[in-house]
């Protein structure tokens, strides 16, 4: 047999490695033969939409949870929807950073608000941000709603407010919202994909 000093070193390098490892506990034999669970194999599916553009791309969250009543699901693993007609499985970087924008303790999960004069935002119920904010609006259409021009035709318009609607809801979302702040008497409408 030809041994060359390359092959002799590899050689005496493996006999090392291997008696080591077995010296150690480790037998290879018996990590070859463990079962590995898939991480995702526990979890519930939830197919949502991605929120960061108006491309509006699926996507899939993994949650951890007994899905009892009460109880919170933790999100471990999100990924692109492959049966979704827009990306079909694929993610920008925002879309594939979603994990970190659920679990940031940066992210605000409650409404806030901050009264005039004050330095700062205070936490607020649900109820009093809806009820403040359709309280505004109300005062701002009762204060500027055009019913006729200088023509004397029926207008029936609202000129100083205005809503951006989002780009990823459905069709049907879209629909009704748009026909909700029409029937206010909206003018200014827009949408995000076009912003």
């Amino acid at each position: 047999m030809d041994v060359t000093r390359r092959s002799f070193v590899k050689l005496s390098a493996s006999a090392v490695g291997a008696t080591s490892l077995t010296a150690l506990g480790f037998s290879a034999r018996e990590a070859l033969a463990e079962v590995r669970t898939f991480k995702l194999e526990h979890t519930s599916e939830t197919r949502n939409t991605c929120p960061y553009c108006s491309v509006g791309c699926g996507v899939i969250l993994y949650g951890l949870g007994d899905r009892a009543k009460n109880a919170r699901t933790e999100i471990i693993h999100i990924e692109g929807d492959p049966d979704h007609p827009v990306n079909r499985g694929t993610l920008c970087p925002k879309g594939a950073s979603l994990l970190d924008f659920v679990h940031s303790p940066q992210r605000l999960k409650y409404p806030e608000w901050r009264r005039p004069g004050s330095d700062h935002f205070e936490r607020v119920s649900w109820d009093f941000a809806l009820d403040r904010v359709a309280r505004l609006m109300k005062d701002d259409r009762d204060k500027n709603f055009t019913a006729k021009n200088a023509k004397g035709l029926t207008v029936n318009r609202w000129t100083t407010f205005g809503m951006l609607a989002a780009s990823a809801s459905s069709n049907e979302t879209g629909y009704v919202t748009h026909k909700f702040f029409r029937a206010l008497g909206g003018a200014c409408f827009d949408n995000q994909a076009r912003v």
